[in-house]
């Protein structure tokens, strides 16, 4: 099976249109403040409105209320949850497909994914952050792939985590993801993504 890429924290039209038509499987639009990568919601409905319906339209959310979902679910095909309960994803996941983002230093963090079974659609391995971090990802940190190696998923899944278009290839050899998600692996500068980054990306990931 051909790896897929989500590109995320995209914010202009640019990047955006860089990352269709390299190939990308899914684009992430970011909705949590303290991030660079933040939108507000008109920007976020001007962007969703370009993107093909063959590209999934993924928001990024750190816990959030019903106003924000409410606000934002229309220009989305899928959510994708960090900091959240099992309980909280399964009832955002009678509105939405729900991806959960499971953040991972050791083998014994990967356990976690199982308590999501029936309550999210995709796990997203993620590298953990610093506990006085302000962002839960997004910060190009990097998890040990190799504890993935010989792991049962309990549910489809996808690699982050420190991905660039120098490592993914091997990320997805070393893993076996069948999905990458990068954000700050093709940026200049946290928050500003390069169309050029985006297009190595992307082509590396079609070599895998």
């Amino acid at each position: 099976m051909p790896v897929t890429a989500k590109i995320c924290g995209l914010s202009t039209p640019e990047t955006l249109d860089a990352a269709i038509a390299g190939g990308a499987s899914h684009v992430g639009f970011v909705f949590f403040p303290p991030s660079p990568r933040n939108l507000d919601f008109a920007r976020a409905h001007s962007l969703a409105a370009r993107v093909p319906g063959h590209v999934g339209r993924v928001g990024v959310f750190v816990d959030p209320d019903d106003a924000l979902l409410e606000a934002t679910l229309p220009a989305l095909t899928a959510v994708q949850l960090h900091k959240v309960t099992p309980e909280r994803a399964a009832a955002i996941r009678a509105r939405i497909p729900v991806w959960v983002a499971v953040a991972v230093k050791t083998r014994a963090d990967l356990d976690a994914a199982s308590a999501y079974r029936g309550a999210a659609d995709r796990i997203l391995y993620d590298a953990k952050t610093p506990d006085s971090a302000a962002l839960p990802g997004g910060m190009g940190l990097r998890f040990d792939w190799t504890l993935l190696q010989d792991f049962r998923h309990p549910l489809p899944w996808a690699l982050s985590g420190g991905l660039d278009p120098t490592n993914v290839a091997e990320a997805a050899r070393i893993t076996g993801a069948p999905l990458v998600d990068v954000s700050s692996g093709v940026e200049t500068a946290p928050g500003v993504k390069d169309v050029d980054k985006i297009a190595a990306f992307l082509k590396a990931v079609a070599r895998c």
